[in-house]
């Protein structure tokens, strides 16, 4: 089957800046598709590419198996949601909605009827007569979603759609928009920032750090395997060791590894340790409430501060332990994953 989307040997450099760097990637169609990464690593700049509206210095975009790397947006068939919404304030949600294909030369009465379904789609039908300024954050991205999704494109492309919305109310459009997109068959490509938003809704994710593609996989995949320091690290927060730790806590020459923070028990330095436990001493710097589990913070002797998670249960038996006290962090041998590059995002 033809990918949706493919990009072969892709970059697009600014002055000095290697904005996109020989990135190469597909995305099937029908895919939820996520591009991960910080702010400068390249992920909105492929967004645009696809998009069309920025072209590659070298390499190829396709859509459908076509190079599209020199067509113009509008003869593309794909739409954009943008985290501002863009919505005509001087319109009503329904005219908005109806927007594209009025430019397309749809008959008044079949783009109502479009947009009326589409609204019902988003479940704002009941909000069609009224202006973008009286809806909530929430409704006027379902607003944006709809009219990108009227002119039935073959892709959409979401630009850090809810990082104007609040905690609540971005976990539920994230649920809303995984539910939109299995229910259209639409292929999905989403940029962001937020490891959570990207874990939670995408089929795979890219994800980017200074123009490149750090690791591309599925995301319990990510979060269980990752193969860099800079993907152990953003996705998830895992503790890192080095070459130079790894050998310190092993005693012996030992490869880099990455250990997430709820695989990590704190122990006394007298508490008894289970068979085939790794363990690393150090002093406790700081404890973080949240709620079921505390972060707990400890400066290892080796020289990193590392972070476990500490369930409220076991925290109880750690409840005279202030800032300052000894201890050990210990974790299954098998717990710790190695990973291919200690240096990347260090």
């Amino acid at each position: 089957m033809t990918a949706a989307i493919e990009f072969r040997g892709v970059s697009r450099v600014f002055g000095d800046v290697r904005a996109v760097d020989d990135v190469s990637f597909s995305v099937e169609a029908g895919e939820f598709f996520a591009m991960l990464g910080p702010s400068g690593s390249g992920k909105t700049t492929c967004l645009r590419l696809v998009a069309g509206f920025d072209l590659p210095g070298s390499g190829q975009v396709l859509l459908d198996g076509a190079d599209v790397s020199a067509v113009p947006p509008f003869e593309r068939n794909v739409n954009t949601v943008f985290q501002d919404y863009a919505l005509f304030p001087h319109m009503t949600v329904l005219e908005n909605v109806a927007y594209g294909p009025r430019v397309r030369g749809v008959s008044s009465p079949e783009r109502s009827r479009r947009a009326r379904e589409m609204l019902e789609l988003v479940q704002l039908a009941s909000q069609a007569e009224r202006r973008p300024a009286q809806l909530s954050g929430g409704q006027r991205q379902r607003v944006a979603l709809a009219r990108a999704l009227i002119n039935q494109p073959r892709v959409l492309l979401l630009d850090e759609p809810l990082g104007a919305l609040d905690l609540k109310l971005r976990e539920e459009m994230q649920i809303e928009l995984k539910s939109l997109q299995r229910r259209l068959g639409i292929t999905f490509v989403y940029v962001t920032h937020d490891q959570g938003e990207a874990l939670s809704m995408a089929d795979r994710v890219a994800v980017f750090n200074q123009g490149r593609i750090e690791q591309l996989a599925a995301p319990r995949e990510l979060y269980a395997r990752p193969e860099t320091a800079f993907v152990a690290r953003f996705v998830g927060s895992a503790n890192v060791a080095n070459a130079e730790l790894a050998t310190k806590i092993a005693g012996s020459a030992a490869q880099p590894f990455a250990i997430r923070a709820e695989n990590i028990a704190v122990l006394s330095e007298s508490a008894p340790l289970a068979a085939g436990s790794v363990t690393a001493p150090g002093a406790v710097v700081a404890v973080q409430f949240h709620g079921a589990a505390s972060r707990w913070q400890v400066k290892l002797d080796a020289g990193e501060v590392w972070s476990a998670l500490v369930t409220e249960e076991d925290a109880r038996a750690l409840s005279g332990f202030a800032v300052g006290t000894r201890v050990r962090l210990a974790w299954p041998h098998a717990a710790a994953v190695p990973l291919s590059s200690a240096s990347s995002g260090s």
